[in-house]
C-alpha cells in the first residue's frame, strides 16, 4: 500500500540543500555558539518581551515525537506571586532532599557545584518555564488516547527549547526538584500531565559566577564507525 493510499502526504516544504562548504561553516558556527551555553543561576531580574519566549516556545513545538502526537505542554511564567509560590514549594521539597532523602555518594557529586536547597533564581529571573508530558488525552466523548515514547519525544522538545533559548541571548538553568507535583497544583494542570522540567531562563547577573567545569571532548562522546 502506498503512503498516499491511507494518509495525506505532501511534498517535503521547505528544505534547502547547501553547499558543503556551506554546510561546514554552519555547524562549525552552531558549535561554538552552543559551546559558550551554560548553566546560570545568577540572574538578572531585567524583563525580558514575551514574545521572545513565545518564539523558542514554538521551535520547541516542532519537536519530532512518536506518532506526531506532541506530548508535550508548557507553561511560561513572570507573574512574581506565581514564582514565588513555586521557589517556597521548590525550596521545601529541596530541603527535604538534600537533608534527608539523597544518598551520600549523590551530595558529595554535586558539592563542587556549590549547591543547596536556596533557590533565589526560581524569583529573580524573569521567566519559568515549565515543561509538562502528556501521559495520554481525553477526547470530548470521553475516550482516552495514550501517547507513546512520551519522555523521549518531550525531552527532545526541552532540548530544543534550550536551545532557541541560548540562540536568542537568554542564559538558561534547568530545575528538577523532585517530586515535582506541586507544579500542578500551582499551574492548574490536570492529571494527565506529569512535571518533566522547569527551565529557569533571563539575562544573566552582571556578576554571574559559573563553576570552573569542561566538557568532554568528542573522542569521549562519540565514535565513527
Amino acid at each position: 500500500m502506498k503512503n498516499s493510499d491511507h494518509c495525506g502526504f505532501i511534498p517535503l516544504p521547505g528544505y534547502q540543500r547547501l553547499a558543503e562548504t556551506e554546510m561546514l561553516a554552519v555547524s562549525r558556527e552552531f558549535y561554538t555558539n552552543m559551546a559558550r551555553r551554560r548553566s546560570v543561576r545568577d540572574f538578572s531580574t531585567e524583563p525580558v518581551p514575551r514574545e521572545i519566549i513565545r518564539n523558542c516556545l514554538a521551535a520547541a513545538g516542532t519537536a519530532p515525537s512518536g506518532a506526531n502526537l506532541q506530548p508535550w505542554y508548557f507553561v511560561a511564567v513572570s507573574n512574581p506571586d506565581l514564582k514565588h509560590r513555586i521557589r517556597m514549594a521548590a525550596e521545601q521539597e529541596e530541603h527535604a532532599f538534600y537533608k534527608e532523602r539523597a544518598p551520600e555518594e549523590w551530595l558529595n557529586t554535586l558539592e563542587h557545584l556549590g549547591t543547596d536547597e536556596h533557590k533565589p533564581f526560581l524569583e529573580h529571573a524573569p521567566w519559568l518555564i515549565a515543561i509538562f508530558a502528556r501521559k495520554y488525552e481525553r477526547a470530548e466523548s470521553g475516550d482516552i488516547r495514550k501517547h507513546y515514547y512520551v519522555t523521549e519525544s518531550v525531552g527532545i522538545a526541552a532540548g530544543m527549547l534550550i536551545t532557541a533559548l541560548h540562540r536568542a541571548g537568554l542564559a538558561t538553568l534547568t530545575h528538577t526538584p523532585s517530586p515535582m507535583k506541586f507544579l500542578n497544583e500551582i499551574l492548574d494542570r490536570p492529571g494527565n500531565e506529569r512535571p518533566f522540567l522547569l527551565v529557569v531562563t533571563g539575562y544573566p547577573a552582571e556578576n554571574a559566577l559559573v563553576p570552573d567545569i569542561h566538557r568532554k571532548n568528542i573522542a569521549e562522546i562519540a565514535a565513527f564507525l
